[in-house]
């Protein structure tokens, strides 16, 4: 049972950390740039190209069933929750197969309102409300894949 975090931006990594030693999970963080390395042997930093979706492809590849996801990215979601991983966002954003379609729709509306002007995409900033609803998703995913 492994994490994997898309951990380029990524604002819940000291979080993530905390509940995958608590349940004895292993962490791996895949980035396309530097990473603060780490002294526990259950975290591993995997640094890869900078190509386009190089680390979501490198995710997409290993994560399945039992292991968990997190991201804010709805494409590489989408392939997750199809290989059977448990996904959740860093606000604590459940994505399954019951609602990874309308996710998938609704970031495609938004990128079409985007490049036609009528929105200006900008996110929400992440709150104190976003890390508590992340921490208790992701300790429910962890107590989810142990069974």
């Amino acid at each position: 049972m492994i994490i994997y975090v898309d951990a380029d931006a990524c604002p819940v990594k000291a979080e993530i950390l905390k509940v995958a030693e608590r349940h004895g999970f292993e962490v791996t963080l895949v980035a396309n740039s530097g990473l603060r390395p780490s002294r526990d042997p259950m975290v591993h930093n995997v640094i890869v190209s900078a190509g386009f979706d190089a680390a979501d492809d490198w995710i997409a590849e290993r994560a399945g069933e039992g292991d968990i996801v997190v991201t804010a990215d709805v494409p590489l979601a989408a392939r997750c929750v199809a290989a059977g991983a448990l996904v959740t966002g860093p606000s604590g954003r459940l994505f399954d197969k019951s609602n990874i379609g309308m996710a998938s729709a609704m970031r495609d509306l938004g990128a079409h309102l985007r490049e036609t002007g009528e929105s200006k995409g900008y996110n929400a900033a992440f709150t104190a409300r976003d890390r508590s609803a992340f921490l208790e998703t992701l300790d429910r995913l962890c107590r989810q894949a142990k069974r």
